[in-house]
């Protein structure tokens, strides 16, 4: 199923030169787009004295990279043009498929904003994720689920941050 949900939208690459360069835009720079939007919200939450959110964000940020990694270790699923004929629009180098950085980043980072800093802005950051998996899919480089174990991660990650406990000081009155 997800070699033929893969083949469903990757079958669409190499017909439209103009949506192709679109797409490979969306699939390599659009994370960086988030990163920018992200950088932007941290500032913007510092200057109004929420430290605490940003550390809870950035923490989730770390559980999710460590997470992609690790699952990254555990499995050998290979990349889409390494093992069948597709629309490769973008070059990347062989190698294991599962999670997507690109994914994991953009909706970790979006889930962080939504739930540590800004809805809004995570809603937004949140579209903008699922476009860079839809993307990353279209270009030739990962598999559906590739993108939908990212998503996995990134809540995981942010679910353990929101549901941990945090430490407070308490201070004796003088």
């Amino acid at each position: 199923m997800n070699y033929r949900l893969f083949q469903m939208i990757n079958g669409h690459a190499g017909r439209v030169d103009r949506l192709d360069d679109v797409m490979e835009f969306l699939a390599d720079r659009l994370v960086f787009v988030v990163f920018a939007a992200f950088a932007a919200l941290v500032v913007w939450a510092l200057l109004r004295h929420r430290a605490a959110a940003v550390a809870r964000a950035f923490a989730a940020l770390l559980l999710a990279f460590l997470g992609a990694q690790l699952l990254n270790h555990l499995n050998g699923q290979l990349r889409p043009f390494q093992t069948h004929q597709v629309h490769q629009l973008i070059p990347h180098a062989p190698g294991v498929s599962l999670p997507s950085d690109h994914a994991t980043a953009a909706f970790a980072v979006a889930l962080a904003v939504g739930v540590f800093l800004h809805r809004g802005w995570g809603a937004v950051l949140l579209v903008a994720a699922a476009t860079v998996g839809l993307a990353r899919i279209w270009v030739g480089v990962h598999y559906p689920g590739d993108i939908l174990a990212a998503l996995g991660i990134a809540v995981a990650a942010v679910a353990v941050v929101a549901y941990t406990p945090t430490v407070t000081t308490v201070r004796k009155p003088t």
